[in-house]
């Protein structure tokens, strides 16, 4: 059987989501993880292109919005249980140059009549851990992968906007939202710990005051193992305590900026 071309598939695409899906209506997800200290966005390469955009897609007529958010982000991932928030909607009367938006694609597109001229878009945020990802395409797409969020390329659509509009979103939740509980494995040292509230706050941070503030709070145990092969001294290894954390969080003590 012959392969279908990435314009018939688009159509086939735009006509089963004008028949089934919300018109005018979608969401794209800003998936974060981190990895060798290094934030981490997944990213999507669509199909005969060197284009890349964030995981996202329509909302079926038949589920909620989050419902689909957890769809999508279930077929990207692979994971059922995902730390989600929903961020901002995007509406503006104008998001992006459709006309150059295709063009890039390879695509030509006919809208079908029935949907609307604009599409606002709902943005949501997910923290993951990133060892417990299986990056998968979907059937618009070749690629599926990592990008560090530093290096994240040119994207289609408005979808560098919506990463900055997260990344930032996310910096003025810390002190409330589980960042390291969810993007860090079970177990970690103080300096990946120290290193990721540095990468998402875009700052240095004293690494003196920086244990004083997690000693104090006691969301931390200390457990009796060391990360080994490194070439310095082995640091400790923690993890953190449930229920204080969840109280810290509650009291929005874990800011660092």
């Amino acid at each position: 059987m012959t392969p279908q071309t990435p314009q018939k598939l688009q159509e086939a695409h735009y006509r089963e989501a004008a028949a089934t899906c919300m018109p005018g209506l979608s969401l794209d997800c800003v998936v974060f993880g981190f990895h060798e200290n290094q934030l981490k966005v997944l990213l999507l390469r669509w199909k005969g292109t060197d284009e890349w955009s964030l995981p996202g897609g329509f909302i079926l007529k038949t589920e909620s919005i989050d419902d689909a958010a957890h769809r999508v982000l279930r077929e990207r991932t692979g994971l059922e249980e995902i730390f989600l928030r929903q961020f901002h909607v995007f509406g503006e009367a104008t998001r992006y140059d459709a006309e150059r938006n295709w063009q890039r694609m390879g695509l030509q597109i006919t809208p079908d009549p029935s949907w609307p001229d604009r599409t606002i878009t709902v943005g949501y945020y997910a923290l993951v851990e990133y060892s417990e990802v299986t990056p998968t395409p979907d059937v618009l797409t070749d690629e599926c992968r990592w990008w560090d969020v530093r290096e994240v390329p040119d994207l289609l659509f408005d979808h560098n906007r919506i990463v900055d509009v997260a990344l930032n979103t996310l910096r003025t939740q810390l002190s409330w939202q589980p960042v390291g509980y969810t993007l860090l494995p079970e177990k970690f040292t103080m300096p990946e710990l120290q290193r990721l509230y540095e990468t998402l706050l875009g700052q240095k941070l004293d690494p003196r005051n920086f244990y004083k503030k997690i000693a104090a709070l006691g969301i931390l145990e200390r457990l009796d193992e060391r990360r080994t092969g490194g070439a310095y001294k082995s640091p400790y290894l923690y993890r953190f305590q449930e229920e204080p954390y969840r109280q810290a969080l509650e009291v929005g003590a874990l800011g660092f900026g």
